[in-house]
Parts: structure tokens; sequence; C-alpha cells
């Protein structure tokens, strides 16, 4: 159903559909629920029930794009909103997104500059897709409304919608890490960027390190005005970690405008996931993994994706040492990685993957018995409820990536984990690090603080556990998704 009537006072920019396209058995175009009801998807959709007059934009992939317009649909989940998408080729995507966003930003954002590649990053692409994006958000705005813009492969539109529309409310949410100037200045770009994000009115990033670390990029790169620092919020742990950060630059100035700097880690839905950790299916998928998986032995998981920065043969490796050095372990505890496997086409990840198939099947083969296989590998995405039985059975979760903006599997075991035991150990180079106290944080470079990470958690006595458990299940209920986006839009409203 197409509609044309009317403009929209709230309007949200991601690359991401509300819901998955599909059809039915007669053909017809449905939409389904994300296969997580947890996350930030279902609370920006939650949005629209107390705004009217909504609008989402996203993409949409087509075969020739001369022949097509915007696509404007009415949804009606949760509220009333339209979904505009905006068609583009499949090179188009495959350049803007796969290529320069993910080949040329990607590892420069987690301070892999080695990984950076910029030739065959299309610019001239990237900012046609953004310019498309911001056209669709300036067709849509009602005189003065809301507009929020996700991520950094959006990283131009809020400047080219202050151009066309500067009676517009622009907010940006940067859901990766924000490197270091002389990392982030690698960027032959990194001048277009930085004015484009100063173009809006709130610039939101996870933590404070991450907000501190665009402000001095702005400060070195346009000499932009900052405001006098301010101690952080209480929800951020201030000294001990290598993204801990004791203050912050709550606003620069710029063009005679002020932009408001804002440190919100994005939440989880706890309620959510603590009521599937007791309904019936899950009770049952819990029950199978004791019985094909745990078989009374330590449980320990790890969840990811396949990609160079979250430190999955690092954490391999790790294991394979703690199997050399504890024979008496052997065929008493078990190592699942769920690791999900990059979209198709992207060597970069191909060759990760290889190495972590490589590496999981050698220690298997080093140190299987008969009746006992070390590790548990699988690159299939895990339907959400059968995560949340993995979340339930496992005595430790062993996230330690080399760098990550947040990191909500954390947060999600922790939030399963309500009013038990278990063991989260924590690479303290993830943004969750400054808001989970009573995680065991190590350093994933460092194989003894590896070591010791591991050896401690197997070795942690109950009380402890559940006396740790409990202060991170408080930081996780007392900052969820909702309370994320409610912290975003409030400062946008606040805005001078």
């Amino acid at each position: 159903m197409l509609i044309n009537e009317g403009k929209s006072d709230f309007i949200i920019l991601y690359h991401r559909t509300p819901f998955d396209e599909s059809t039915d058995e007669l053909g017809n175009r449905i939409w389904r629920d994300q296969k997580s009801p947890n996350g930030i998807i279902p609370t920006l959709r939650n949005l629209f029930r107390s705004r009217e007059n909504g609008t989402w934009i996203a993409w949409r992939r087509v075969d020739d794009v001369k022949n097509e317009r915007d696509e404007r649909i009415v949804m009606n989940n949760p509220a009333t909103f339209s979904l505009r998408r905006i068609p583009l080729e499949q090179e188009q995507i495959s350049s803007f997104y796969h290529v320069t966003s993910k080949e040329s930003f990607w590892p420069i954002l987690h301070t892999f500059p080695t990984y950076f590649d910029v030739n065959n990053a299309n610019w001239q692409i990237f900012e046609e897709v953004n310019q498309r994006f911001a056209n669709a958000a300036c067709a849509e705005a009602a005189e003065g409304a809301t507009v929020w813009i996700h991520d950094y492969n959006l990283w131009l539109v809020s400047g080219f919608i202050r151009e066309k529309r500067p009676d517009l409310k622009i907010a940006f949410f940067h859901h990766t890490p924000f490197p270091g100037n002389d990392v982030f200045a690698i960027l032959p770009w990194r001048k277009q960027i930085i004015e484009s994000l100063l173009a809006c009115d709130v610039v939101g990033f996870h933590i404070p390190r991450y907000t501190e670390n665009f402000a001095r990029a702005a400060s070195c790169l346009l000499g932009v005005e900052k405001g006098p620092k301010e101690s952080v919020a209480t929800k951020f742990l201030k000294f001990g970690s290598a993204l801990t950060e004791p203050t912050e630059t709550p606003w620069l100035k710029y063009k005679n405008r002020k932009v408001k700097l804002v440190s919100s880690p994005v939440g989880t839905s706890p309620d959510v996931i603590q009521t599937l950790a007791v309904r019936n299916d899950v009770a049952e998928l819990s029950k199978k993994i004791d019985e094909d998986t745990k078989k009374g032995r330590k449980l320990i998981l790890s969840a990811s994706r396949v990609d160079y920065t979250k430190g999955n043969e690092e954490l391999l490796l790790a294991f394979e040492r703690l199997l050399e050095r504890r024979p008496d372990l052997h065929g008493k505890v078990v190592l699942m990685l769920a690791c999900v496997a990059a979209a198709s086409g992207m060597k970069i990840y191909e060759e990760t993957q290889r190495l972590i198939e490589e590496t999981a099947g050698r220690i298997n083969g080093r140190f299987s018995l008969i009746d006992w296989v070390p590790i548990r590998f699988s690159t299939n995405r895990i339907p959400y409820e059968e995560m949340i039985a993995w979340f339930s059975k496992s005595d430790i979760c062993w996230i330690t990536p080399l760098r990550d903006g947040l990191n909500l599997v954390a947060k999600e075991y922790v939030a399963a984990r309500k009013g038990r035991d278990g063991v989260l150990v924590l690479s303290e180079f993830t943004g969750a690090s400054v808001v989970l106290d009573g995680a065991l944080l190590t350093n994933p470079y460092s194989h003894k603080q590896m070591d010791d990470a591991i050896e401690t958690a197997l070795a942690l006595p109950q009380e402890e556990q559940v006396s740790r458990m409990k202060k991170m299940v408080d930081a996780v209920d007392e900052f969820t998704v909702t309370d994320w986006a409610n912290e975003q839009m409030q400062s946008l409203e606040t805005v001078d």
C-alpha cells in the first residue's frame, strides 16, 4: 500500500528495515519480525508508539535503479508509521556498504589500520547514497521535525540535510567505536566526515572514550571550541581499564552552532530475555544442551561474528594453552564457539573464517577423547531462543574481542543469569567493559592475562560468582535499550 499524504515529525534513518521482507505461499509480500526480539530495532520501532506521522528510511535492492522510485509503505506494528525505501542496485550496495564502509571505514574505526584499503573505495558512490538518504529525509520531514541517523555508513547524511533543511533537529548515533585521532586521520575524507557530524544537534556514542576521541578529532582537524569537561555519569566506571575515562566533553561549537555530545551505551531488553529463559521451549533446548554437550562438564560459551576484530583465533589459542597446562581438565570442560559467518564475497572475512575453522579443528584433533570433543563450533546463526538456552546453561561466557564498540552478547548473558551464578570473562577493549562492574576483565593481546582470566573463571567460588553477577545484572536492568533511546531523544529535546 502506497501513501503520499502528510509529512513526518519523527524520522529514523537506518540501513536495515524495521521488519524483514518475505513472501507467503501465494507470493504476496509479508513482513516478519527479526530473528532476535532483543536489540535496537524493536526499540526504534516502539518509538513510533508515542510519535505520530513517523517515517523509517532504509534501502531496498533493485535490478535497475533508473526505472524505480522511492517506495513508501504503511507499517502497522507496533504503531502506524511509514517505511520509505530507497532503491539501490547491487553494485551500489556492494560499493557503499561492503567495500567503502567495511573495507575502508571498519578497520579504521576498530583501530586496525593495517587492514585499511582505500583503493577499492568509491567515495562518489558513498556520497550519492548518503545524498539520497538525506533527500528522502528532507522530503518526508515536516517543519521542525526530528531526524535520527544511525551509524557510520550514513556519516554524510546529516551534513546534506543541514544544507537543505536548517529547520530540522538532527541526531546521530555511532554504533561502533570512534578511534583516536591519529588513526581516524588516516581516512582521506576525514574533514568531510567530521563536518557532517558537526551539522547535528546531538551526536551520541556508547561510552565516554569514544566521545572524547571524536571531540579531539574535531578539535585537531577543524579547531572547534570544546566545552569544559564534566565528570562521566555514574553508570560508567571511571578508572582502571583500557577504555575508562573519568571526564568527557559535553559539547562542541563550530560555525556558531553548538553540538551536544552524549555517551549512552545501548542496552538490552532484560525483561524479554528473562521471560524467554523460563519459557517451556527454551527449557527443552536447555535440557538438550545438557544431554548432548554439557554432560556434567563445565560449559564455556563464546558468541560473536566471523571478523578479525572479534579475537576468535586468540581465544582458541588461549583455550589450547589451557588444555596443555591442565590435563586434569580433559573431558571436564567444553567450549562452545558460536561464530556467525560473514556475508559471502568478503575475502578478508573468508580468510578469518578459514583460520578459525583450522585452529578449532587442530585443537580438537590434538585433545579429543572417545567420549569428549573439547570444542563445539558453529558458523550458522543460532535462533535467539536457543542462544538464551546456551546462556542459561553456560558456566562461563568468554567474550574477548580485540576491539568492540559495545558487545551486547555480554549484556545478554548477564540478563539471562539473573539471580544465579556464572562468570563473564570480558575484553577490556569492549565498550561493555566500562559498564559491567563484576566482569573478569582481560587484555586479549596478552597471553598471560588471557590465561590467568580463564583459570580464575574456572576456579571462582560460587559465592563470588553470585556477588559479581548481581552487580552486573543491576547495571543491565538499570539502563536498558529503552533507557538508551530515551536518553538520546531527551538530549535532542533539550538542545539550546
